[in-house]
């Protein structure tokens, strides 16, 4: 029997790197795309060790003649869409490309998919941040008031994908997922940033770190238990849209705590909060509710914020003792 074919765009990003992990352990053929493979170093498929594992593209999601020939030479029963600007606040920076990528990459995928006649499944990338302040936790059924470029792209996504999905038949879905991290997120993203600022200040490196709001409140997940879900998704008996989260909230400022007691500080003798690092608009609560994933899927997040915490701050100070060695 022939191994499934999985190919997928972003495959050098977080997400892509733990979902190739994910495939290849479950038999998979696994092929991943970036700008240029040449110029890309790939540094966390190298991470996991499964660099030698993956067949290596290059493919921009915003020319379709790049996406049409990878997808013709492969030709994959599988494709993730997991591509595209990743950063809602450098989104606010660089509004132009964010879009660009996050509306034009999975529009041209699905019109490669309707032009090639394929009988290929897509899961595409959509974002929590397409809700905006969740009054409410929410599910599927909760209204989109997206408060940032990046949001503004994820959504006009989503509604892209849905509608390929009525109209052709297509089995296309897409994933709205919450806040999920790991030790493979860069540090422009906060929780890095609070990480391995306070294993700086417990090294004596530094005194001080700057942060934004710490008021805002985060459903934080498990990234590698999030390409689960990803994956469950495609093996649904029907295209399904699903809110991926733990079902758990916590402010920025717990998340702050948590890290810094690891490290046996007090935080409030270290951070210092500055108004300009905050957005033009932000999101003050973000809560989902992950039922239906749970009920149709089988998923459920397991690992919640404290352990998050641990999980990164251990992955932090081992990544130094190896660097000091």
């Amino acid at each position: 029997m022939a191994k499934k074919k999985a190919l997928i765009f972003g495959i050098s990003g977080q997400d892509g790197a733990y979902l190739s992990q994910h495939l290849l352990a479950q038999g998979y053929e696994v092929h991943g795309t970036s700008r240029d493979k040449e110029l890309t170093s790939f540094a966390n498929l190298r991470r996991l060790g499964i660099i030698e594992q993956v067949g290596l593209h290059s493919a921009s999601l915003t020319d379709f003649r790049s996406i049409l020939q990878v997808i013709s030479d492969v030709g994959p029963s599988e494709i993730y869409n997991l591509a595209g600007q990743s950063s809602v606040g450098l989104s606010f920076g660089q509004p132009v490309e964010t879009l660009d990528s996050t509306i034009f990459g999975p529009l041209n995928i699905l019109e490669c998919m309707r032009l090639l006649k394929l009988d290929t499944k897509l899961y595409n990338a959509c974002s929590s941040e397409c809700f905006g302040n969740t009054k409410d936790i929410a599910d599927e059924t909760t209204p989109f008031e997206p408060r940032s470029p990046y949001g503004v792209g994820k959504a006009t996504a989503f509604w892209t994908v849905a509608n390929y999905r009525e109209a052709y038949g297509q089995f296309a879905c897409s994933g709205i997922l919450f806040n999920h991290e790991s030790p493979l997120r860069p540090r422009r993203f906060v929780t890095q940033k609070i990480v391995s600022g306070a294993a700086d200040i417990a090294d004596r490196k530094i005194d001080r770190l700057v942060l934004g709001n710490l008021a805002v409140a985060r459903d934080f997940g498990w990234a590698p238990e999030y390409v689960e879900a990803m994956a469950l998704m495609l093996r649904n008996d029907e295209p399904k849209d699903f809110v991926i989260a733990t079902g758990e909230t916590n402010t920025l400022e717990t998340f702050v705590r948590e890290v810094f007691s690891y490290f046996s500080l007090d935080w409030r003798k270290h951070v210092e909060v500055d108004p300009a690092l905050r957005r033009p608009t932000d999101i003050d609560w973000s809560a989902g509710n992950p039922r239906r994933a749970k009920r149709e899927l089988g998923w459920s997040a397991k690992v919640r914020m404290k352990d998050i915490v641990l999980r990164l701050a251990e992955a932090e100070v081992k990544r130094r003792h190896a660097v000091d060695v």
